[in-house]
């Protein structure tokens, strides 16, 4: 296929957040595909953590207002963007008062209130796709990093299997070093039936306890992707597994040379 447009949904970013195994690839990798001749968007979430002033991120107006209902509650979606320089990247960050604090030097949203996590993965998700639908961009690669974009898959094959902007794309999700504690809240899957998704799509999560641990989650995106990347030397087993059973196109860890790598993978789709 050709990889002329490149859209990345990732949960960390360098320079926005510190340093990490993830953010440095959130970087680097739409970095890389761009400076192949790509087209490259790239969205994550607009934590407290984020320095808006210094990183120069400002409200796109006609992108922002819509309202987002997650269980009976209206939540409105702001989007801001920023240019990382000098590549000209443009990262567009999903900003909503419910989800994502004001000023927050210290941990995350995700780990100082995890019993929003649910809802919060679901706005984030809801609100990258409706972004792009706005802007009318029909991306060939949706490439997917970290677990807050895990849902991203079931949304796109079910929800907007024949959206112009999504009909032809290839969903790609990184398997990630990124474990979180504990589970969702006790309703997360009642609000996903509320989305619309049935309890056949939502199998994986059902599994068990019903409780959606951080396992599900891979699992859940593990069924609907197209592909599947392990982005880390090291990754969950049982995810590990899981993803090598199902018989999806998988690009083992390549090393250093990510950009290369993947330029070659996302081909091959």
């Amino acid at each position: 296929m050709d990889v002329n447009k490149v859209l990345y949904i990732s949960q960390e970013i360098e320079p926005y957040l510190p340093a990490s195994p993830m953010a440095t690839f959130g970087r680097n990798l739409p970095q890389g595909i761009q400076e192949r001749g790509a087209e490259v968007r790239t969205f994550m979430p607009r934590y407290g953590a984020i320095n808006e002033r210094r990183n120069q991120l400002h409200e796109v107006i006609r992108l922002s207002g819509m309202n987002i209902i997650i269980d009976d509650t209206d939540h409105p979606l702001i989007i801001k963007v920023a240019t990382l320089q000098p590549t000209r990247l443009q990262v567009y960050f999903i900003d909503n008062d419910d989800y994502f604090l004001r000023h927050s030097p210290g941990k995350l949203e995700t780990v100082e209130d995890p019993e929003a996590n649910d809802e919060r993965t679901i706005f984030f998700v809801r609100g990258v796709v409706e972004t792009v639908r706005k802007l009318r961009w029909e991306p060939s690669v949706v490439h997917c990093t970290g677990w807050i974009t895990a849902l991203t898959p079931l949304y796109l094959k079910h929800i907007y299997p024949d959206d112009p902007s999504f009909r032809s794309s290839k969903i790609v999700f990184s398997l990630f070093n990124d474990p979180f504690e504990g589970t969702f809240d006790s309703r997360a899957v009642e609000k996903l039936r509320a989305e619309g998704f049935s309890d056949e799509l939502l199998a994986s999560l059902l599994d068990g306890d019903g409780n959606v641990d951080y396992v599900k989650l891979n699992k859940i995106a593990i069924d609907y992707a197209d592909a599947l990347v392990v982005a880390t030397p090291e990754v969950n087993p049982e995810v590990l597994e899981y993803a090598k059973a199902s018989g999806k196109p998988l690009l083992e860890y390549p090393g250093e040379d990510i950009v290369g790598a993947y330029h070659e993978f996302y081909k091959t789709l």
